[in-house]
């Protein structure tokens, strides 16, 4: 009688601090990057996209990778320059209480993932994409890991809130809210919890990212959820949604053989880090990059 070979079986989706809420409220889930996900609800994609352009929408963005980059001498602007290396963008200008969008890059001058960097004064807090948190982690730990401590942070989970009255549905848990200017970051305390909160999105709508302890991301959720503004929104909008504002997606338009200037992102790029510059290059595929810089793609 011959063997048979019997194949593994893929692993279980994993499920985000979110995921009961997303049943009860009638969210359809589908497998995305790993995760079970809601990639829409009830009332479909075309009226949560349109929701969203005109009121509030609340993503789960939970799968995604949230690491701090906290430097080992206990100065920020080591970890900064560290964190150079690694990307184009000008990390030792980015001053405390402010994010920056970045792109790791390999030698060739292709995007591995593209992130945000916020400087929260002591360590560097860095949101990546789910599907390239692991291998995000590794290159980190792997040229890093002399001057910082690559501190993945997998207990906490990650709320956007996008749309036009975005603003005033957190103010009524923060009366400082619209204070904040776009792409500032910090501390907030929102319906009792300790928050770090992001003027910033992927919809091309002015909103807010959150992120906070996974034990409390049902209870945030639903106070949020209890506004008449505020509705769920699922993946398929998002997709809508970042078309519709020209935001690029990566492994959809750009990989590891799109290079920033050919993803049309030269916009990231500080003239710190350009040719003629303070600190020019330093980072992987810098030749390629700062050459289509000045000649084009």
């Amino acid at each position: 009688m011959l063997a048979t070979e019997v194949s593994a079986s893929p692993p279980p989706p994993k499920r985000t601090p979110l995921h009961a809420l997303h049943l009860s409220r009638g969210g359809k889930m589908v497998p995305f990057a790993g995760y079970d996900m809601p990639v829409q609800y009830g009332i479909g994609v075309l009226r949560e996209h349109l929701h969203v352009r005109s009121s509030a929408g609340l993503f789960d963005v939970s799968h995604m990778g949230q690491i701090a980059l906290r430097p080992k001498s206990g100065r920020l602007e080591d970890a900064a320059r560290a964190l150079e290396r690694l990307v184009p963008q000008d990390i030792l200008a980015l001053a405390p209480g402010r994010q920056r969008y970045a792109q790791f890059t390999n030698e060739a001058g292709g995007i591995l993932d593209d992130l945000m960097v916020a400087n929260l004064s002591d360590h560097l807090f860095l949101v990546v994409n789910a599907a390239c948190k692991t291998e995000d982690e590794a290159l980190l730990k792997e040229h890093l890991s002399d001057v910082c401590l690559v501190e993945p942070l997998p207990d906490r989970a990650l709320i956007a809130l996008q749309g036009p009255k975005a603003e005033s549905v957190l103010a009524k848990f923060d009366a400082e809210i619209p204070t904040m200017k776009f792409m500032d970051a910090g501390p907030r305390r929102l319906a009792g919890h300790d928050c770090f909160v992001s003027r910033s999105g992927y919809t091309g709508e002015d909103g807010f990212e959150i992120s906070l302890a996974a034990e409390a991301a049902e209870h945030f959720a639903n106070e949020l959820l209890a506004d008449a503004n505020v509705l769920p929104i699922g993946l398929g909008a998002r997709d809508s949604l970042r078309l519709e504002a020209g935001l690029c997606l990566y492994g959809h338009d750009l990989d590891p053989t799109t290079t920033p200037v050919e993803g049309a992102l030269e916009w990231s790029i500080q003239k710190s880090r350009r040719k003629g510059g303070v600190r020019p290059g330093g980072f992987p595929g810098a030749n390629a990059i700062l050459n289509q810089l000045e000649q084009g793609a």
